[in-house]
């Protein structure tokens, strides 16, 4: 009985909080019982709330913010700073020193994989200084709700969480019966990144901002590069398809940043109709590829650039009573 109690005690001093790890399967999972399995491989009981939280992925951060928390929030990122309640909040990197978050005291650091994967010696010192480290990133819609309902569990705002995944559903059921009724469905081709020719792939968070706002996505049969939703399409296949495409859509971001004079220019593209009508639009990556409420502006606006004089103030409506009240939540 005595080495039970030596070998219990030894768990859990390396493990505090309850958190251990499990098999690495990429994927996560919260079961009835608050116990929570992450991307990492990392399993956690959920005892109490998390009042103390560093924010390491910008999604992360709004999305807390839109649940209503402000205090428990201790650290974001430099990125996460055009949301106005962030602006006044400390600033934290996954290539600062283990140091500076243990000075900070948090009890929650949120991650997400990428930061999992490449500074894993950081997360490793911040666990063994009994500092929870959860990593998560949904990567299809129905993974969002799933996230949503985490981050809900972890900072005890489960009835919040609810709510923002109602009207989140409730909103693309609306938007979806106004853009089903289109009858002359606009032919797409969504770029991810202008680098290799990359687009989204099906099932993708894109692809379903696309889809809901009544676009047919006409590189659907992309293969997935490494496991991500991302597929390398190369300009080949796109000049194949080059008579299909009524409309070009780009994400920008941090790692593309295209210009319409830059897809205009690239050669054996002005045999694309969308660049010949010049039906080329850039979007924002924080609105179709981000796991937050903003994707309903995603949908709104792409929606708007494809049927400008066909979806009217109902589409307007939907936005606004959906989308408002999580903006003013956020106070983005």
């Amino acid at each position: 009985m005595r080495n039970i109690h030596i070998l219990l005690l030894f768990f859990l001093i390396l493990n505090p909080g309850g958190l251990s790890r499990a098999g690495v399967t990429g994927e996560f999972f919260l079961n009835e019982n608050q116990i929570l399995t992450d991307q990492g491989g990392r399993t956690l009981e959920i005892r109490k709330p998390f009042t103390r939280i560093i924010s390491l992925y910008g999604a992360h951060t709004e999305n807390l913010f839109s649940l209503g928390l402000d205090r428990e929030i201790i650290g974001v990122t430099r990125q996460d700073r055009f949301l106005k309640k962030a602006v006044n909040k400390p600033v934290f990197s996954y290539h600062d020193d283990p140091e500076k978050f243990l000075a900070a005291k948090p009890d929650l650091v949120l991650i997400r994989p990428m930061i999992d994967r490449g500074y894993a010696k950081l997360m490793q010192r911040l666990e063994k200084s009994g500092i929870i480290v959860v990593s998560v990133q949904p990567k299809t819609i129905e993974h969002m709700y799933r996230y949503w309902a985490v981050t809900g569990a972890l900072t005890g705002k489960k009835q919040a969480s609810e709510c923002m995944i109602g009207q989140f559903r409730q909103a693309v059921r609306e938007f979806g019966l106004i853009s089903g009724s289109v009858r002359t469905k606009k032919r797409v081709y969504f770029e991810a990144m202008h680098k290799n020719m990359k687009t989204f792939t099906s099932g993708s968070m894109a692809d379903f901002v696309l889809r809901t706002a009544g676009g047919i996505n006409v590189a659907d049969d992309g293969t997935p590069s490494r496991g991500t939703n991302i597929a390398i399409y190369g300009k080949e296949k796109i000049l194949s398809k080059a008579n299909e495409i009524d409309v070009f859509l780009a994400q920008s971001g941090a790692m593309n940043q295209p210009t319409k004079q830059m897809i205009q220019n690239e050669p054996g593209f002005s045999v694309i109709r969308a660049v010949k009508n010049n039906e080329i639009y850039i979007v924002d990556e924080q609105i179709v590829s981000r796991p937050t409420m903003r994707l309903l502006y995603g949908i709104h606006q792409i929606g708007t650039i494809l049927y400008p004089d066909v979806l009217g103030e109902k589409w307007d409506q939907i936005f606004k009573k959906a989308f408002r009240p999580w903006t003013k939540q956020s106070d983005m």
